[in-house]
């Protein structure tokens, strides 16, 4: 809202002086005799402005009024605005809380209808048929359909026990089995060992004493 101060182009603590000059200065820009032509219809109004607020703001007890006046109608002027954006702050504020109910509904619904085992087509499609807006709605199935997905494979991930590798005991059978044997054959052949030294042994120590015999004879 333009006061006579804004006519003039003065502050509102603006001294006598700063308000002659800066009249004179609109007066002399805006007079008729200054702006012939299309713009003379403006500039005339404009210095009938200019006329109007000198002479109040020259006056100080007409500039006393209106100072009151004009503080009193910024005050109520204030109480309105402040009353009208915290009305305007109240509906936004009703219209996130509605629009976030509507989105938290959707989700659910998207949400049913995939714990169902349908596909992100079938939600896109529920969700429009119930009014939502086409973006939000494939928004919607997108994100739900990929949850669904990732739990799906968690939960396969979550079920399949870790098979641990079952032992071949057969396997395991024959390979101690023949290390038995083997163990066996080996005790065996340290026993046999001494008894094949010995026969051999004992047989030249006979023909030796049969030899030593004959030519003692």
């Amino acid at each position: 809202m333009a006061t006579l101060y804004d006519t003039l182009g003065v502050q509102t603590h603006a001294t006598e002086e700063e308000i002659k000059r800066a009249y004179r200065k609109a007066a002399m820009k805006w007079h008729p005799d200054r702006n012939h032509g299309a713009h003379e219809e403006v500039a005339r109004a404009t210095f009938q402005e200019i006329k109007d607020a000198y002479a109040i703001l020259s006056d100080p007890e007409q500039r006393k009024v209106y100072d009151a006046v004009y503080a009193e109608q910024m005050r109520g002027w204030e109480a309105q605005r402040t009353r009208a954006q915290q009305a305007r702050a109240k509906r936004e504020a009703a219209a996130r809380a509605a629009d976030e109910a509507a989105y938290a509904e959707m989700v659910s619904v998207a949400i049913r209808f995939a714990d169902e085992g349908h596909n992100r087509d079938v939600l896109f499609g529920v969700l429009l048929g119930r009014q939502c807006e086409a973006k939000r709605a494939a928004q919607i199935a997108d994100s739900v359909a990929a949850l669904q997905a990732s739990r799906r494979e968690a939960a396969k991930t979550t079920n399949t026990p870790d098979v641990p590798d079952t032992p071949d005991l057969s396997a395991q059978a024959d390979v101690s089995a023949k290390k038995e044997d083997a163990a066996e054959h080996r005790a065996r052949g340290k026993r046999d060992e001494p008894a094949a030294d010995a026969q051999p042994a004992g047989a030249l120590g006979g023909l030796w004493f049969q030899f030593l015999n004959g030519l003692r004879f």
